[in-house]
């Protein structure tokens, strides 16, 4: 499935929310990503949460739009009153079939001109009215790829540079199994963890905090409508299964994970924490963003048939732009704005998230709605490209010297990671992801 480009996306709408019209503003109407709001009850003690779209400086409360009568097409059943931990407001919506309708609606009640403007404000939210994001779903179950050529050959350098590559790495869309629970919001304060460290060849593993605390920069995609257990999901069917898009840190120990990875790969260094950003960017919002696959070497083997799909090759890519920044303790002392890392997009991914997808459903595994999947590290052929620590410093042995006279090899406690995402492209808005957002606290 590929999303058509239709009036939503029209770069001359305007919406009577005038910060939408701001042309900085990630959320201008052209986007109208969707998220979870915890807010505080009228003249009550307690907060409760709603389903909302982003709109410039502005939230839109969808069951208030549904409460005051904004809709007539049934949309109630999409926005319940789940009062779960953690945004599960959003959870019905996600398996819905006709997003692309419903963010139409939206559009047509945010535009300028909408005939309902005065009933319309009554379902607005100010920043200043939130307690806090939530989680935009229910996470089930959390997968990670390692889908950037360029990261799997930077990395595989550093401990194999004979051979980079893994033979199987242009074959197979290689993941592993993630850990759910311990995935947090933007703004989420992220603890060193504690692991076994064997720095020393000569000497027993110690267990002592992480030393070479790392972020990773991701683009994440959440799972709409799942599949049966033992049925595959084609691909050319895949993108019907996705529901949107969003930002994902994934935390990494490197000295845990060096000592712990051989032989079944990530497990404690990569379990203590992933972060995602709040604001979930529907597929037909990126329609303008769409690329073709990642060109590869001729010499390269073409991906096997039930990965191979003409639409896929020609429109599975995505143009999206994704900065990493550190901000020191030091620095946030010093009003010295956060410093940029690394820039890199995920039009550098060698396989698609359709690819992705439908590996991970090929031997008949049941992805379920709100499953996340990650992408892996996005890096691109420049060392400004290198969208972690461990690349970026070359495993710590080329510091990166920030605008204070400070250096960082990895992360050091109070250091703030703040990742964005934008896509930009001639005769359209731009639109974006806002921001994900995680502080390092020391180690108990």
């Amino acid at each position: 499935m590929t999303y058509q480009i239709n009036e939503t996306h029209d770069p001359n709408l305007k919406s009577w929310v005038e910060s939408a019209n701001d042309p900085n503003t990630d959320f201008p109407i052209q986007n109208l990503p969707f998220c979870s709001l915890l807010v505080p009850e009228p003249n009550q003690d307690w907060n409760y949460w709603i389903p909302a779209v982003a709109i410039g400086k502005e939230f839109l409360n969808l069951r208030k739009c549904v409460e005051i009568g904004l809709w007539d097409d049934g949309w109630d059943f999409a926005f319940g009153q789940e009062m779960g931990a953690g945004g599960k407001a959003l959870t019905s919506l996600f398996a819905f079939d006709e997003i692309d309708s419903l963010r139409s609606d939206v559009s047509h009640i945010l535009s300028e001109g909408f005939h309902l403007v005065d009933r319309a404000r009554e379902c607005l939210i100010s920043q200043t009215e939130i307690s806090s994001f939530g989680l935009p779903t229910a996470i089930g179950d959390y997968t990670d790829f390692y889908c950037s050529i360029f990261h799997a050959t930077n990395v595989g350098s550093m401990f194999r540079p004979e051979a980079p590559l893994l033979p199987n790495y242009k074959y197979v869309p290689i993941g592993y199994h993630g850990r759910a629970s311990s995935i947090v919001v933007s703004g989420t304060d992220v603890k060193r963890p504690h692991g076994q460290n064997r720095s020393d060849a000569e000497k027993p593993p110690v267990f002592i905090p992480a030393k070479n605390l790392d972020y990773e920069m991701e683009l994440g995609f959440f799972v709409g409508k799942g599949n049966e257990l033992g049925q595959p999901i084609n691909i050319k069917d895949a993108e019907e299964h996705i529901f949107g898009m969003c930002l994902v840190n994934d935390w990494s120990a490197r000295d845990i994970q060096a000592w712990e990875y051989q032989p079944l790969g990530p497990f404690l260094a990569k379990n203590f924490a992933t972060t995602i950003s709040p604001f979930v960017v529907t597929m037909e919002a990126l329609a303008p963003f769409r690329t073709p696959a990642f060109e590869r070497d001729p010499d390269d083997p073409q991906p096997l048939g039930y990965l191979s799909d003409e639409n896929n090759k020609k429109f599975g890519g995505l143009d999206i732009n994704l900065e990493a920044y550190i901000q020191t303790e030091k620095m946030r002392d010093e009003k010295i704005e956060p410093f940029l890392v690394s820039r890199s997009n995920t039009k550098d991914l060698y396989w698609t998230v359709g690819q992705m997808l439908t590996h991970h459903a090929s031997n008949g595994c049941n992805l379920q709605t709100g499953d996340l999947i990650a992408s892996g590290t996005v890096s691109g052929s420049e060392k400004s490209e290198r969208g972690c620590l461990l690349e970026r410093t070359w495993r710590g042995t080329e510091p990166i010297e920030l605008p204070n006279g400070e250096t960082r090899r990895f992360l050091e406690d109070g250091d703030e990671v703040i990742m964005k995402g934008f896509c930009e492209r001639e005769g359209f808005r731009r639109i974006g992801f806002g921001e994900c957002r995680g502080r390092v606290l020391p180690a108990d």
